[in-house]
């Protein structure tokens, strides 16, 4: 059975090349355009991994971990960070929140964010 995999991003072009590099890879893939929507689907979804962008329309990536934490039903769900904002704090946060790692936006192609997918998922 393939891996669920929840895409958190509003950016359409980031969003939909990194669906189509997840999806080409085998993995049953959905989205979500932003926070409160991203936050309901981790819940209706019960995806194996989010891909969690942090600026967001609406609740923030950071809201969003902190209140999947609070949930017992998702709060094991791993999630790795994909954001433009890069700095020690901002990743650092990110990082006590419970996400399993932290990409910058800038410095990974979609091949490179697959196969951070593919590690996180022990794959």
């Amino acid at each position: 059975m393939a891996k669920k995999v929840l895409i958190i991003e509003d950016d359409l072009f980031l969003r939909d090349i990194i669906f189509q590099e997840l999806q080409s890879a085998g993995y049953e893939t959905h989205y979500a355009v932003d926070g409160e929507e991203g936050l309901k689907k981790i819940s209706e979804v019960k995806p194996d991994l989010v891909l969690l962008d942090i600026i967001l329309p609406g609740i923030d990536g950071f809201e969003i971990l902190k209140r999947k934490q609070e949930n017992p039903e998702i709060a094991e769900i791993p999630v790795v960070i994909l954001s433009n904002l890069g700095q020690k704090e901002e990743i650092d946060r990110g990082m006590r929140l419970g996400a399993k790692d932290y990409l910058i936006k800038a410095h990974f192609t979609p091949d490179e964010v697959l196969q951070k997918v593919k590690q996180v998922l022990g794959e």
